[in-house]
């Protein structure tokens, strides 16, 4: 085993905060990501997934890192009287968000659960969805792994991801916004980790490593739209862990920083209704 260079083991304990942030969705967070970013970005990607998910009418179906419920909400539209729809999140402030967003439904039941460590039976789903969590995974081919133990044999665990950041213009333009605001330490949440997990064959490498039999990969883009560029800003700056990266390196500074960033957006894209592309890919893993 080669040991770490003493700059690599500095690097590693400078960056572990900064990840273990990254999975920290309480406080505001949750509302403002339902109320900003989820019209934003996740919606539309919602409703393709949970068509696809609903097209091979799955009886029991397992949602993994819900968030605040988009996909949840987009799957009890489709999935028929019968079905069953498990919805879990490992942050329990949004998983309580997306409970007081759904109607009550006797086909859906909420738990908080860790998709690394999936507190389910073997064999006990259809399919298994996750929209947009994979990358907040801290071990993927572990959170793979437990989709298909979960899984009856020949089901599908549908899921996608952001492309790199470069490839989603919102993302990129407040990120290159505040490492100008703060040059010696950059917030690098957006770029990091919501986008850092984008090699789509490395990601079918890992399903296979994981234990998945087959798997297809789908690149998608689409134009986001938001009434200004103060309202992107807040979506990213304030809804998203983005704020515990900006708030641990100034206090007071998220005002600040959302201003920041919603003048360079004005720049990049004009001061009135914006819009700006957004990609990703969609990957269906057979068990």
């Amino acid at each position: 085993m080669r040991l770490k260079s003493e700059r690599s083991e500095k690097a590693s304990q400078k960056e572990e905060p900064a990840v273990t942030s990254d999975r920290v969705f309480a406080g505001s967070i949750p509302a403002l990501y339902d109320r900003y970013l989820v019209p934003l970005l996740f919606e539309a990607c919602a409703e393709d997934l949970a068509e696809r998910v609903a097209g091979h009418a799955p009886a029991r179906v397992l949602e993994t890192a819900a968030g605040t419920g988009v996909l949840t909400r987009a799957l009890a539209r489709r999935l028929p009287a019968g079905a069953t729809l498990v919805v879990t999140d490992l942050n329990q402030p949004m998983l309580d968000h997306a409970v007081s967003r759904q109607a009550p439904d006797p086909r859906i039941h909420w738990q908080q659960a860790d998709a690394l460590d999936l507190p389910f039976d073997d064999r006990a789903f259809d399919a298994v969805a996750c929209q947009f969590g994979a990358m907040f995974f801290p071990d993927r081919i572990a959170g793979y792994r437990e989709a298909r133990r979960v899984l009856k044999p020949g089901g599908r665990f549908l899921f996608n991801v952001w492309d790199r950041i470069e490839e989603n213009a919102f993302a990129h333009v407040i990120t290159l916004a505040l490492s100008d605001l703060y040059p010696k330490d950059p917030p690098l949440f957006l770029a990091r980790t919501p986008h850092g997990y984008h090699d789509a064959e490395e990601i079918r490498a890992e399903l296979a490593s994981a234990g998945f039999r087959d798997s297809t990969v789908e690149t998608f883009a689409r134009t986001s739209r938001s009434p200004s560029p103060h309202e992107v800003a807040v979506a990213y700056c304030q809804g998203t862990p983005l704020r515990n990266e900006i708030e641990a390196r100034s206090a007071g500074g998220l005002e600040r920083a959302t201003e920041h960033a919603a003048q360079a957006l004005a720049a990049r894209f004009g001061d009135g209704p914006i819009e700006g592309q957004i990609k990703g890919h969609l990957l269906v893993a057979t068990r």
